[in-house]
C-alpha cells in the first residue's frame, strides 16, 4: 500500500553513502546543513527509502534543537516514518519521543505548540497520544487563539480514533464549554465542526440556543452550521425541518457570498415549497449579478438549471433576472443564458424576453462586442426558437433581424435567413409585407448560400402580380447588364454592364485572356465588374448591386441554377397573373436571355472552372420549361415545392415534440404508498413556508415524486462475473461509464470458513486507461461480503482492458493465496450516446472538423433504410436526416448519402 504523506516530491534513489553524508549533517552543529539533511532524509522516505539507522540520530540531535524549521522537519519526519512493527505494534523507540512532544506542547514559543498541535491530528497511534492528552486538554485555555485553534483540531481527531472516546471520554462537554466562551472565529469553527461530527446533539443545540444570532456569526461559523443543518435533515426523521429553514433564510442576508450560495442550495435540498425555491433562485440571480467571475456565473446558472427541471412553474419568474446576465462578455455565459431562458418561455413573458434580446441584436450593431457576430448569431437563434414556439412575436423581431441578411458573419446571415424562411411559412400574415422587405434588402446580400435561400423564398412566396414584378426586377438588376463578358476582334475590353456616365469616376477589374476565332483570326475575351465611386452612392446604384453578377463571375454555378430556377417559377407565376400575355412573354424572354448568358459563360474558356454537369442540366432543363410547359409540370414547379417544405416542417416539429415526450420524466406512485392529507393535519404553530412544503410532499408522493425509479434489468445486464463459482473468493463488478471516468463497483464474498486477512484487489491496465487509486486491504470474516470500489480515468476513447487479480492470507497458510480475475473490456460503444444536433451546426462542424471517410463496406443488406437502420443500432447514433416514406426509391438513396451524418456526440 502506499504510504499516507502532505508532500510529494520527485528526488533520486538514495545510497548509502547518501545515507552516511546525512547522518553526518545531523550530527554536526551548523543548522543549515541540519536543515538540508533533513529534507533530504524526508524526500527519501517519501520515495519509499527505509533509512532505518536514522532514528536514533534524530532523537540523539535533531530533537533538542530550538530551530523553527529544524522542528517543523522534524514533525514531518515523524509523521511519514513507519511507527508500527509487521505485526502491528507500535514501535518501542516511539516512546522517545513522547517526551519532547510533551515539552513542545508546554512550549512558552506559540507557534511550536501550534505546529506540535497540528502534527497531533495525524497521529492515529493511541499509545503515542494517550500520555498527551493533558497537556493537550490544558491549550484549550491558552491566550492565543492560534494555539486554542489547533488544540480543538486536536481534540477533534484523537477523538474520532477507533478507540479515542476512551482517551479523551468528556471531549464534546469540554468542547462545548470552550465553544461557548471563545471569541476567535477560527476557534469557534473548529469547536462546532467537533460537535458535528461527534456529538450533534450538541451542536444542534448551541445552533438553537443563538439561532437569533446566527446571522452575526462569521462566515466560517455560518459555513459549518449549513453543513450541520443538511446533515441532520438528510436523516431519516427530519423533526424541526421549520426551524432549520428559518435559520436558513437568515443566512440569506450574509454579506459572505459564500454563504448565501451554499444556503440557496441547502434550503432547495431542505424543502420543496415555492416560498423556497424562490427565494433560492433570487439568491442565485443576484450572485449571477454581482460576480464577475465566469466560472462563478456558469455554476450558478447550473444551479438555475437544476433548479428548472423540478421547479419550472417557479422559475419562470426570474427569466428577466437570469436574461440580465447577457452583460457579461463571454460567449459560454450567454450561450447558458440564452439556453436556459429558451427553456423558461411561456405566453406571459415571451414578449419580454423576445423585446429584451430585440435590444441585444441592436447592440451587436455598434461593433463594440468582443466577437459581436458569434453573439449575434447565438441571439437570431434563440428569436428563432422563440418565434418558431410563439407565432404572434415574430412579427416584432422579424424585419430588424432581415437588415442583418448581409452581415459580414455568414453564419449569422445564414441562420437569418433560415428564420425568415420558417417564419413566412408558419405565419401567413406576415408574407407582403416579409417578401417587400427581402426584395428591398436583397441587394445588400453577399454570401451564396444567404443568396441562394433568398431566392427560392422569392421564387415560393411571390404571389401577387407585384411581387412577381418586384422580384424579377431585383434580380436582373443584381445581375447587371447582358451578357456577362464581350468578345472583341480589336482585342479591347467592352464592358456590358459599364454605366454611360461620363462624369462618374470608375475603375475597371477586368481579366484578358486570347482566344482563337472560328476565321482562325486572335480576339481578345474578357469579363469585366465594374467599381463605381460616386459623390453619394446610394443602395439602388449599380456598385451595390452587383452581388449575383460576381458571385456568378466567381464560378459559383451552383447560384446560377438557383437563379435560373427562381426565374422559371417566377415566369411560371406571371403567366397566371398577368393579364397580359404580352408582358408574360416579354419576362420570359428575359429569363430566357439571363439563362442562356449563364450557359455561355460557364462553357466558355473565361473562368478556371467550365460548369459542372448539375447546374448544367438544371440550367437547360429551366430553357426547356420556359419554351414548353405542361400543367403537370407547372403544378410541381408552383405547389410541390411549398408543399414539400411545408411537410419538412411539421416532420420536424413532431420529432421535436417526441423528444420532449421520451425525455420527460414520468414518475408512478406505488397503490400502497403512504399519503398524508394537508387538509387533515395540525397547522397548529406551523409557519406558512412549512404549510406549503407540506402540499408540495403530498403532491409528491401522490405522483411518485419520491419514487427512483432505476432499470433493474439493465442494471443486471451490466453486471461482469470475474471468479467462477468454486473458487474460495467469488467476486462480480458493477461497470459505470460516465464521460472520461470509470467506476468499478466489485462485490466480493468470502465463501470459505476462514477469516481472510489482507485482501486486496490489485488490478492493471492495457490501453489509455489509467488507475486513479489502489484499494485498500481488507479483512473478510467468513461467508461475509465486501463492496470495493475503484475509480479509473479514461484519457482517449480507444478499447483499453482492465486485468487483475485478488490477493489475500489466511491464518493456516503462511503465503498468499492469488485468485486471477477475468478480464474487463471497455468498448467504444460505452461513450457514444444518440444526440440531436441542427443542421447549420452539423455543417459547421463537418467543414470544420472534416469528419468525412469513405469506407469500403461489405453487407448482405440489400434495402436502403434497412441498412441505414443496421448501422445507426450498431454504431449507438442518431440519423440527422428526418425519415421519409416508403414508397420512394429516391428517398432511399437520400438517405443513404446522409447515412455519414451520424454525429458521435460524448455525452
Amino acid at each position: 500500500m502506499d504510504k499516507p504523506c502532505t508532500l510529494l516530491v520527485h528526488f533520486d534513489k538514495g545510497s548509502a553513502a547518501m545515507a552516511n553524508e546525512i547522518k553526518a549533517d545531523l550530527e554536526g552543529s551548523d543548522v543549515a546543513a541540519k536543515v538540508e539533511a533533513m529534507k533530504r532524509a524526508v524526500m527519501l522516505l517519501l520515495n519509499g527509502e527505509t533509512l532505518p539507522t536514522l532514528f536514533i540520530t534524530v532523537v540523539r540531535y535533531v530533537l533538542p534543537s530550538e530551530d523553527h524549521t529544524i522542528q517543523k522537519l522534524l514533525l514531518l519526519y515523524l509523521e511519514i516514518i513507519d511507527k508500527r512493527d509487521a505485526a502491528g505494534r507500535v514501535l518501542p523507540e516511539m516512546i522517545l519521543i513522547c517526551q519532547n512532544l510533551r515539552n513542545n506542547l508546554q512550549h512558552p514559543n506559540e507557534y511550536i505548540r501550534g505546529v506540535t498541535l497540528r502534527f497531533l491530528c495525524r497521529l492515529s497511534e493511541p499509545e503515542v497520544l494517550e500520555p498527551l492528552v493533558p497537556s493537550i486538554l490544558e491549550n484549550l485555555e491558552h491566550r492565543h487563539h492560534f494555539i486554542r485553534r489547533h488544540a480543538l483540531s486536536a481534540i477533534s481527531s484523537i477523538y474520532r480514533l477507533p478507540h479515542g472516546d476512551q482517551l479523551i471520554p468528556d471531549a464534546p462537554e469540554l468542547v462545548e464549554r470552550a465553544l461557548a466562551s471563545e471569541k476567535d472565529a477560527s476557534a469557534r469553527r473548529n469547536a462546532f465542526l467537533m460537535l458535528c461530527l461527534c456529538g450533534q446533539e450538541r451542536a444542534v443545540a448551541y445552533l438553537f440556543s443563538n439561532a437569533e444570532h446566527v446571522a452575526e456569526w462569521p462566515d466560517l461559523l455560518q459555513m459549518a452550521a449549513v453543513d450541520l443543518i443538511r446533515k441532520v435533515c438528510r436523516s431519516p426523521n427530519r423533526a424541526d425541518k421549520g426551524r432549520y429553514i428559518k435559520t436558513i433564510i437568515s443566512l440569506l442576508s450574509s454579506p459572505s457570498t459564500a454563504v448565501v450560495y451554499e444556503c440557496a442550495g441547502a434550503i432547495v435540498s431542505l424543502s420543496s415549497a415555492p416560498t423556497a425555491v424562490r427565494a433560492a433562485a433570487n439568491t442565485y440571480c443576484q450572485l449571477l449579478s454581482s460576480q464577475s467571475d465566469n466560472n462563478v456565473r456558469l455554476i450558478l446558472l447550473d444551479r438555475l438549471n437544476e433548479l428548472r427541471t423540478s421547479h419550472r412553474d417557479v422559475m419562470v419568474d426570474v427569466v428577466m433576472d437570469v436574461l440580465r446576465a447577457l452583460a457579461s462578455p463571454n460567449l459560454d455565459v450567454k450561450r447558458k443564458v440564452l439556453d436556459l431562458v429558451l427553456d423558461l418561455l411561456t405566453p406571459r413573458n415571451v414578449e419580454e424576453v423576445v423585446l429584451y434580446l430585440k435590444k441585444e441584436v441592436v447592440k451587436t450593431q455598434s461593433g463594440e462586442l468582443e466577437k459581436g457576430g458569434e453573439y449575434r448569431q447565438m441571439l437570431v437563434q434563440a428569436i428563432h426558437s422563440c418565434a418558431v414556439e410563439y407565432p404572434e412575436v415574430a412579427g416584432s423581431v422579424v424585419h430588424l433581424l432581415m437588415d442583418f441578411l448581409g452581415d459580414t458573419n455568414v453564419a449569422a446571415a445564414v441562420d437569418v435567413v433560415l428564420f425568415v424562411r420558417e417564419i413566412i411559412e408558419t405565419n401567413p400574415k406576415l408574407r407582403v409585407s416579409m417578401i417587400q422587405r427581402l426584395s428591398d434588402t436583397f441587394y445588400q446580400i453577399r454570401a451564396s448560400r444567404v443568396c441562394s435561400i433568398a431566392l427560392w423564398i422569392l421564387g415560393e412566396y411571390s404571389l401577387s402580380l407585384s411581387e412577381v414584378e418586384s422580384a424579377i426586377a431585383t434580380i436582373k438588376q443584381c445581375l447587371g447588364d447582358l451578357q456577362f463578358f464581350t468578345v472583341s476582334e480589336e482585342g479591347e475590353v467592352t464592358d456590358s454592364s459599364k454605366p454611360a456616365q461620363p462624369m462618374v469616376n470608375s475603375v475597371t477589374m477586368s481579366s484578358r485572356r486570347p482566344v482563337v476565332l472560328a476565321d482562325g483570326t486572335y480576339a481578345t475575351q474578357s469579363a469585366a465588374t465594374e467599381a463605381i465611386s460616386t459623390p453619394s452612392v446610394t443602395p439602388g446604384s449599380l456598385a451595390s448591386t452587383l452581388n449575383l453578377r460576381s458571385l456568378i463571375l466567381s464560378g459559383d454555378f451552383f447560384l446560377a441554377a438557383v437563379v435560373s430556377c427562381t426565374l422559371t417559377k417566377l415566369v411560371l407565376r406571371l403567366e397566371e397573373v398577368q393579364p397580359s400575355k404580352v408582358e408574360a412573354n416579354k419576362a420570359c424572354t428575359g429569363a430566357l436571355l439571363v439563362m442562356t448568358s449563364i450557359l455561355q459563360l460557364g462553357l466558355s474558356s473565361y473562368l478556371p472552372q467550365p460548369i459542372d454537369n448539375d447546374s448544367y442540366d438544371r440550367i437547360v432543363l429551366c430553357v426547356r420549361l420556359l419554351c414548353n410547359t405542361g400543367d403537370d409540370v407547372r403544378k410541381i414547379w408552383l405547389q410541390s415545392c411549398r408543399q414539400s417544405f411545408a411537410k419538412m416542417l411539421a416532420e420536424k416539429q413532431f420529432r421535436e415534440t417526441e423528444e420532449i415526450k421520451a425525455k420527460a420524466q414520468v414518475s408512478h406512485a406505488q397503490p400502497d404508498d403512504l399519503i398524508d392529507f394537508y387538509h387533515l393535519k395540525s397547522r397548529r404553530g406551523m409557519s406558512q413556508l412549512e404549510l406549503e412544503d407540506e402540499v408540495q410532499d403530498d403532491l409528491k408522493a401522490a405522483t411518485g415524486g419520491f419514487t427512483k425509479e432505476t432499470d433493474d434489468a439493465n442494471r443486471l445486464n451490466r453486471i461482469l462475473q470475474l471468479t467462477g463459482f468454486s473458487d474460495p473468493v467469488y467476486a462480480e463488478a458493477f461497470v459505470t461509464v460516465h464521460h472520461y471516468d470509470i467506476v468499478l463497483d466489485v462485490t466480493v464474498i468470502n465463501r470459505t470458513k476462514e477469516t481472510l486477512q489482507n485482501l486486496c484487489l490489485e488490478l492493471a491496465t492495457m490501453g489509455d486507461l489509467k488507475l486513479v487509486d489502489r484499494p485498500q486491504n481488507y479483512t473478510l470474516a467468513p461467508e461475509s461480503s465486501k463492496q470495493i470500489r475503484a475509480n479509473i480515468k479514461v484519457s482517449s476513447t480507444e478499447t483499453g482492458v482492465i486485468f487483475g487479480n485478488i490477493v489475500y492470507e489466511t491464518s493456516n497458510v503462511m503465503e498468499r493465496s492469488v485468485v486471477v480475475l477475468n478480464d474487463i473490456h471497455i468498448d467504444i460503444m460505452d461513450y457514444i450516446s444518440p444526440a440531436t444536433c441542427a443542421d447549420v451546426t452539423f455543417r459547421n462542424m463537418w467543414a470544420e472538423f472534416e469528419w468525412e471517410n469513405k469506407v469500403a463496406v461489405n453487407t448482405v443488406i440489400q434495402d436502403e433504410k434497412e441498412f441505414l437502420n443496421h448501422v445507426i443500432k450498431s454504431t449507438n447514433m442518431k440519423c440527422l436526416t428526418p425519415p421519409e416514406g416508403e414508397d420512394s426509391e429516391f428517398i432511399g438513396r437520400v438517405n443513404l448519402s446522409f447515412c455519414y451524418e451520424l454525429l458521435p456526440y460524448y455525452d
